[in-house]
């Protein structure tokens, strides 16, 4: 059984622009330019009925404008332990507001609760051991000034992440068009 999220997908220039931020660190498992995304709801394996329950609820959702996302800086989870490095998203209310709908859709389905607080990023690279906290910090410095990137998301999605050991591939199985959204990213 695959496992599911609901995200934002990233427009393939933006993507592009976040893929030279890519190496220079050890450690990284740098995820795919065409994988970038930002998570909404993360479901892990769920059964087939409460996926089911949860594109119904995405279906039904109010209808929303499309929504501007600004991606602002690089960063890292886990602080001396770092696990992951990412692009940060300015969490705007529109965008926090999509998130708490996710998450009552998904609550209302059966899923557990998410007991994470919800830090919109985009994941650019997961991390091992072999990428210490100074190494991190370096490769953060080492990057210069991160020009803000901003898109306008026409849709969100439910992704699967096939087997494997995190980053992808992401498969877009269902989309949710926002208000008056021609959507120009590839449905492959």
């Amino acid at each position: 059984m695959p496992r599911l999220f609901t995200g934002i997908e990233i427009p393939p220039d933006i993507a592009e622009r976040l893929s030279f931020f890519r190496g220079g660190l050890p450690g990284a498992r740098w995820i795919e330019p065409s994988d970038y995304h930002v998570t909404l709801r993360f479901l892990g394996e769920i059964d087939d009925m409460i996926a089911a329950d949860v594109d119904a609820g995405l279906r039904e959702a109010r209808v929303r404008a499309p929504l501007t996302v600004t991606l602002d800086g690089l960063a890292s989870f886990g602080g001396d332990r770092p696990r992951a490095l990412y692009a940060s998203v300015v969490p705007t209310p529109e965008l926090v507001e999509l998130q708490e709908e996710h998450e009552r859709i998904a609550r209302r389905a059966g899923a557990a609760p998410e007991r994470r607080k919800f830090t919109p990023h985009v994941t650019l690279a997961r991390l091992n051991r072999e990428a210490s906290p100074e190494a991190v910090a370096r490769r953060l410095t080492e990057a210069g000034v991160f020009p803000r990137l901003t898109f306008t998301a026409r849709r969100a999605a439910l992704f699967s992440a096939r087997t494997s050991r995190g980053g992808g591939p992401y498969l877009v199985e269902a989309a949710y068009p926002f208000a008056d959204a021609d959507f120009e990213l590839d449905d492959e």
